[in-house]
């Protein structure tokens, strides 16, 4: 047996479900035939990809690194017969929280006047490389350090740090604040795309009480809700301003890098072109990769 696309197809169905029965309504077909394919496809590969030994699927780390893999095949296929068949091949553009910041809005008009004829579509994806890494977009702008294997970096400037407070918080009329101030409230983490983590404070002075959140929207609720504040850079206080949100510069955090991102090899035509743009509008030329 060889391994074709709907091997591929089917897996990755699986792993967005972790369910045979959901992955076999989504690709229309019984959940006997998904099994065999995905046993067919363990069995080509020669090792597990899905562990099924409790209730509930799950991804064997060869999974997660076949899904990585499997995720980018599939895209490049589809892609290129869209090519073929004469679709715009459009630029994905994918940003954790926040995009460009305040320069959004003109990267997304200049390129519009530039490249009429390659549409830039910005998705918002809440993974730590927006999406990059499986390859559900072909570039990505992140901020902090990325490490992701395969992918290339350059940094195209920095954001200073702000807190983010309830607006009725008696801390939020101040002109600027310092990672201490913070020290004794609860704190909201993004654990899944966001910069800011315990480390940042001095080890005696860490806040004790935290909250886990996953997105930029989650963020902003538990802090006006009142259940914690936050440090985010200035491109939240740009691109999500709120009434009843207070963003205070904080004079004692380290600066934020922004970074564009691609996977290193062979990439959508018009990325060359999206890096120069984007330093023309953004940045400061720089090369971390």
């Amino acid at each position: 047996m060889s391994i074709e696309l709907r091997h591929f197809r089917c897996f990755l169905a699986i792993a967005d479900t972790l369910s045979v029965t959901r992955a076999a309504e989504r690709l229309h077909l019984t959940q006997p035939a998904v099994s065999r394919t995905l046993r067919q496809l363990e069995q080509e590969l020669g090792v597990r990809l899905v562990d099924r030994s409790t209730h509930q699927l799950a991804l064997t780390p060869d999974g997660l690194t076949f899904r990585d893999q499997a995720a980018i095949a599939v895209g490049a296929f589809d892609r290129a017969l869209g090519h073929v068949r004469g679709a715009a091949w459009p630029l994905r553009l994918g940003h954790a929280w926040s995009a460009a910041g305040t320069y959004t809005t003109t990267l997304l008009r200049r390129w519009h006047e530039e490249h009429p004829d390659t549409p830039l579509e910005l998705l918002r994806i809440d993974d730590r490389t927006a999406g990059l890494a499986r390859g559900d977009v072909d570039a990505a702008l992140l901020r902090g350090e990325v490490r992701a294997p395969g992918l290339v970096t350059e940094r195209l400037t920095t954001e200073p740090r702000v807190a983010g407070l309830p607006a009725d918080d008696p801390l939020a009329h101040r002109a600027t604040l310092s990672l201490t101030d913070l020290a004794d409230r609860t704190v909201a983490l993004n654990t899944v795309s966001g910069t800011t983590t315990l480390d940042l404070w001095p080890a005696s002075a860490r806040p004790a009480s935290t909250i886990t959140i996953g997105n930029t929207d989650d963020w902003i609720a538990a802090v006006t809700g009142g259940r914690a504040v936050g440090v985010t850079t200035s491109a939240t206080a740009g691109m999500h301003p709120h009434p009843a949100m207070a963003y205070i510069p904080l004079t004692d955090a380290p600066p934020v890098p922004v970074i564009l991102a691609w996977r290193d090899g062979p990439g959508h035509p018009r990325i060359p072109d999206l890096i120069a743009l984007a330093h023309e509008v953004i940045g400061e030329v720089g090369a971390d990769g």
